[in-house]
């Protein structure tokens, strides 16, 4: 897409939307004869350009100007692509709605009274309104794969350490990936064969190389064998969703492939989302104990250095996010870390264990990638709490947890709003994972619903 075409475009969207946080006046490029010279980007608003405002949707780092770029940066603008936009986000990564930013709220393009999700919400929205070529997100918990079922476009987490996290500003080290969006499954492994590598400034990048393999993606889905995720299943009540998910089994099976249904221990995976909350909290406590006004961020007024500490991070983090300060800050206290952090680290360490038993006979694990179309902003709410939606809106969390890779493609519509399937692969298994996203691609032959901005 030209460059200057993507950057009116969402300034048009931008009003109705509040997708973007900066978008430039003029586009970003390192090259213009780059392999990728025809792609437009955006980026999420944690991932760092230098000299441009990257707040991380948060109020304390609403005047931070990095000067460096993220390793994920140089690498697309040595591949020829033009930067033209910083994309909302909940504050700090920290959500899944796209609600809760200093920057106000992110409106789904193709139903403004619906949430876009989060927490890279307004990078989904964009690409749902079909402004840029790619979005650059994060995916602590399932932060690129929701937003992409809500949106209607593809939504994909590599294996952790598969895209350098340099110059990104964390939620939770041990659970963040680099994620991006695109249009189409091609377009999303021509990405990652750019963007993926080494990194000597990121020690939990992979050295492994990743095989280029987009050239040899094609829809034959004989012999691939497709595991079903039954729990997630069971807990969906909206037959809709059913609905679609069997219209797509069977046209696998049609197609040659081999469907099986696995579950889970049911009181393990219960644990999934309170075992998220204790060790992505405790994480970002300790990352983000330098944003004190002092270190990083907007310094408030106080008579000595502890209460201009207390009043930089009062005014500057919303209470949602001190609140997940204050759980995380808890579970770390020495008097409590055997009780609560170490416990869900031996949680967590079952949940792997469990997802790579479910992974020993088949090819992917597959699901819907939430219960149902994205939940109104004002109104319907998801309950994390309720049974119904403990399994059903988490469980991607556990490509996380593993740091396995996982994405999710559209797989229909419910009342004029898109839902997706998520796809999670073993440990590197990048290609497998994006083989099979392409033949069920295929398969689906998605009709996207019209943005109305």
């Amino acid at each position: 897409m030209d460059s200057k075409l993507s950057i009116k475009r969402l300034k048009a969207i931008q009003p109705a939307t509040n997708a973007c946080i900066t978008i430039f006046d003029e586009p970003m490029q390192a090259m213009k004869d780059g392999p990728l010279s025809t792609w437009s980007v955006a980026v999420k608003d944690n991932i760092s350009i230098k000299g441009e405002l990257t707040t991380a949707g948060t109020a304390i780092l609403a005047n931070y100007r990095p000067p460096f770029h993220a390793t994920v940066i140089q690498r697309l603008l040595d591949q020829g692509v033009s930067m033209v936009a910083k994309t909302a986000l909940d504050e700090l990564g920290m959500g899944g709605s796209g609600l809760n930013s200093f920057h106000g709220i992110v409106r789904n393009p193709l139903n403004l009274d619906y949430q876009a999700g989060g927490s890279s919400s307004g990078s989904a929205a964009i690409m749902a309104a079909k402004a840029v070529d790619m979005a650059l997100g994060t995916d602590t918990g399932d932060s690129v794969r929701k937003p992409a079922s809500f949106c209607g476009i593809v939504g994909i987490k590599p294996t952790y350490g598969r895209i350098s996290r340099y110059g990104v500003i964390p939620y939770a080290s041990s659970l963040d990936h680099v994620g991006y969006f695109t249009h189409n499954v091609k377009d999303g492994a021509i990405a990652l064969e750019v963007m993926a590598g080494y990194d000597p400034k990121d020690p939990t990048s992979i050295a492994q190389p990743l095989e280029a393999f987009s050239h040899l993606l094609s829809d034959d889905l004989k012999g691939k064998h497709i595991g079903i995720f039954k729990n997630v299943v069971d807990h969906i009540h909206d037959e809709r969703t059913k609905a679609l998910l069997h219209q797509l089994i069977e046209k696998i099976e049609t197609a040659g492939g081999n469907v099986s249904w696995i579950s889970l221990d049911e009181t393990l995976l219960k644990a999934m989302l309170p075992t998220y909350y204790v060790l992505a909290n405790g994480e970002a406590s300790s990352n983000h104990a330098n944003l004190n006004g002092l270190h990083f961020g907007v310094q408030q007024a106080g008579d000595d250095i502890t209460e201009i500490m207390e009043h930089s991070r009062t005014k500057g983090f919303s209470r949602a996010v001190r609140k997940r300060m204050v759980m995380g800050g808890y579970g770390l206290l020495q008097a409590h870390q055997e009780a609560i952090y170490f416990k869900a680290l031996k949680i967590r360490r079952l949940l792997v264990e469990a997802l790579d038993q479910a992974l020993e006979d088949v090819d992917v694990l597959v699901a819907p990638a939430t219960s149902s179309k994205a939940f109104l902003i004002n109104g319907e709410s998801n309950d994390p709490l309720s049974l119904n939606h403990l399994i059903s809106e988490n469980f991607m969390v556990l490509g996380n947890f593993s740091g396995y890779p996982s994405m999710t493609i559209p797989m229909g519509n419910i009342d004029d709003l898109p839902i997706g399937i998520n796809i999670t692969a073993k440990a590197f298994d990048e290609k497998g994972m994006f083989m099979i996203a392409y033949a069920l691609e295929q398969l689906i032959d998605y009709q996207a619903v019209q943005e109305v901005v």
